[in-house]
């Protein structure tokens, strides 16, 4: 067997390195979250829509958070099986919180929101890549697009832009137009982190 196809050769993880993957993605994502909250800038997907919902209503973005992904824990079951399923569980539950943890552990005055949209979203993207390295996700719509996609045929790319469009178009009519404007900074500083480093054939290890 050549050097080639060794180092090609995926290698799967061990036990400790997933459970020390979830904490560490989860706390990184929860940072960008408070930072995100504090500067009222939200970001696509379930946790974008419970962020929208925190700025409309005022309720908890954690209690949210899990709310919102329990309808889709059953999609996740039946297309990706119950290890990724299980993960996924514990990253919400953990996220959840973090979050709520958070302000009891270190408090932030004030926060300039350009530096929150970066900074939040290094930290989500990053957060966000360490959990995908281990397969385990955060969200149900990712979920719900995969599972469309499947069964009727719906790019899941376009159903999960379609979803983050209707996120972003009721932002509108809640939060100024320049929070809008850095709520998209900020997601695509996610989405540029995990574009560039969550590419086939780029990590090779599985769980």
């Amino acid at each position: 067997m050549s050097q080639t196809t060794i180092a090609a050769m995926p290698h799967r993880h061990r036990l400790y390195e997933d459970l020390l993957a979830l904490p560490l993605g989860t706390l990184m994502i929860s940072f960008g979250i408070v930072l995100f909250t504090k500067a009222t800038v939200l970001t696509g997907g379930a946790a974008g829509l419970a962020l929208l919902l925190q700025f409309a209503i005022g309720a908890d973005f954690s209690l949210l958070f899990f709310v919102i992904n329990l309808p889709f824990y059953w999609l996740a079951f039946r297309r990706m099986g119950f290890a990724f399923t299980l993960r996924t569980v514990a990253a919400v539950a953990l996220i959840s919180l973090f979050v709520w943890a958070t302000p009891g552990w270190f408090r932030i005055e004030a926060v300039a929101p350009l530096y929150a949209a970066i900074v939040g979203g290094v930290a989500m993207g990053l957060g966000l890549l360490a959990l995908a390295r281990h397969r385990t996700a955060i969200g149900g719509v990712n979920i719900l697009a995969l599972y469309l996609q499947e069964r009727h045929g719906l790019r899941a790319g376009w159903v999960q832009l379609a979803i983050d469009g209707a996120i972003f178009a009721a932002a509108l009519f809640l939060l100024p137009l320049d929070k809008v404007a850095l709520s998209l900074v900020g997601t695509l500083v996610i989405n540029a982190i995990l574009a560039m480093n969550h590419k086939p054939g780029r990590y090779m290890a599985v769980s």
